[in-house]
């Protein structure tokens, strides 16, 4: 390498590095004030390291049966609207993947138009009462099974397969059952696995339908449930920090409805997206490049 190659790819490793520890910074900044005191935490100043470690603020937001209620129902509504949104916009993505298909670019333009004119929202409430969706988990699964978007990522990265797979499986017998479980599905792992990874972020981190279409305790999904517990430790710093003003005491009592059980609540709610990311890393990538470019 000459000296400018030498100079840039430091510059670059430099640059990469800075960008890295500004996005994990705060994510580590949570996990510290988490697991730090409470009144301790009122002061400031922390970091990447508790100051004064307790387990405290975990312990908060486990006291009920809210949040594990809310963590196992959120999993299983992850879960099933993942699987049955893939099955439903693989079935999509194949279908108009076939140049051949009967009206397809009426097709096309009736699943285009609802990506930019929505029905709002009290059209979808009353429609959603009508079908037996208010109260219902159904609400978090079926309305979201099927999205345009990532039925045209799969659809491109289909189109970007050797044709000549097809037409051998097809002069061998094969049908189009055949031709899409044996040949295109496992040739699709990659774009697969990047709608998947979509999918399961945007349920788990879902919380609007549950303001909007259910008010049973039973049916709330974790991240209402910690915007719930959000507002109540707002409420009670604020009560804290009036009362010391007024020359009241705090007792020990408030402190794990301090700044930390947001940290704490925030840190259980991302953690299985963390952990299931880098599983799915090496597809990512290659199913969002494969499946936006080729055509």
């Amino acid at each position: 390498m000459t000296m400018s190659e030498k100079i840039f790819r430091v510059f670059n490793v430099i640059f990469i590095m800075l960008i890295s520890i500004t996005m994990l910074y705060p994510y580590i900044n949570q996990i510290a004030i988490s697991l730090n005191d409470g009144m301790d935490t009122i002061l400031g100043g922390i970091t990447i390291f508790p100051r004064k470690f307790t387990w405290l603020n975990y312990t908060a937001i486990f006291a009920g049966d809210s949040v594990p209620r809310a963590f196992f129902l959120t999993a299983f509504i992850t879960i099933a609207h993942m699987i049955i949104s893939l099955i439903v916009t693989m079935a999509a993505a194949y279908a108009m993947s076939k140049n051949d298909l009967p009206f397809k670019n009426e097709i096309t333009w009736f699943l285009i138009i609802p990506m930019y004119i929505a029905g709002g929202v009290i059209p979808t409430f009353i429609l959603y009462r009508y079908l037996g969706f208010l109260n219902n988990v159904l609400v978090y699964i079926v309305p979201g099974m099927f999205s345009f978007y990532n039925m045209i990522i799969i659809r491109t990265f289909i189109k970007g397969l050797p044709e000549s797979l097809e037409e051998s499986a097809m002069l061998d017998g094969a049908n189009e059952a055949v031709v899409l479980f044996r040949i295109v599905l496992p040739l699709s792992m990659p774009v697969i696995a990047t709608v998947a990874l979509w999918l399961m972020v945007g349920s788990w981190h879902s919380w609007m339908p549950t303001l909007y279409y259910v008010n049973e305790k039973s049916l709330f999904t974790l991240q209402y449930v910690v915007m719930q517990l959000i507002k109540q430790s707002d409420v009670l710093q604020k009560l804290a920090a009036e009362t010391a003003l007024t020359g009241g005491e705090t007792t020990r009592a408030a402190q794990p409805t301090s700044e930390s059980i947001k940290a704490a609540a925030i840190i259980f709610s991302t953690i299985p997206i963390v952990l299931t990311y880098p599983f799915l890393q090496k597809y990512f990538v290659k199913g969002v490049t494969i499946g936006a470019v080729k055509d």
